[in-house]
């Protein structure tokens, strides 16, 4: 027999079991028919290496923060090959990763000046936490 079966796949892929299950039902991967025949009653579905690319392929999409629609649009897409659509999305990737970045930059500088402003005294209420809280 050759290919992976399901376990074999994940761990080449670097994911769980269940996580090949759940894109399979997401329809993000396809699941191989059972083998046929004499003797192979219940046999193992079997993975190749297409499907071990693919698997990496979602996973490092879901990294640079795509969600699972817009990977399938980037697999449909791949298929078809509209470069043009797939930059469209991967652009829009980009900006709302800038605006997150943004975010994260805003919250940091903020505990810092709160972490400088807690380390400033040992009376009253901890900064911190009646920043957090609402109260400043």
């Amino acid at each position: 027999m050759t290919g992976w079966t399901i376990g074999g796949l994940a761990a080449e892929a670097g994911v769980g079991v269940e996580t090949v299950r759940f894109y399979q039902r997401r329809g993000l991967l396809d699941e191989p028919e059972r083998p046929a025949g004499a003797g192979s009653a219940g046999g193992h579905r079997r993975y190749d290496e297409r499907d071990a690319e693919r698997l990496r392929f979602i996973r490092a999409a879901k990294v640079a923060g795509f969600t699972l629609g817009e990977i399938a649009e980037l697999l449909r897409l791949d298929a078809v090959r509209d470069r043009p659509r797939a930059r469209e999305l991967a652009e829009a990737r980009v900006r709302a990763l800038d605006e997150r970045i943004g975010e994260l930059t805003a919250a940091r500088d903020r505990l810092q000046h709160l972490a400088a402003a807690c380390r400033g005294g040992t009376d009253g209420p901890c900064p911190i936490v009646s920043s957090l809280a609402g109260g400043g």
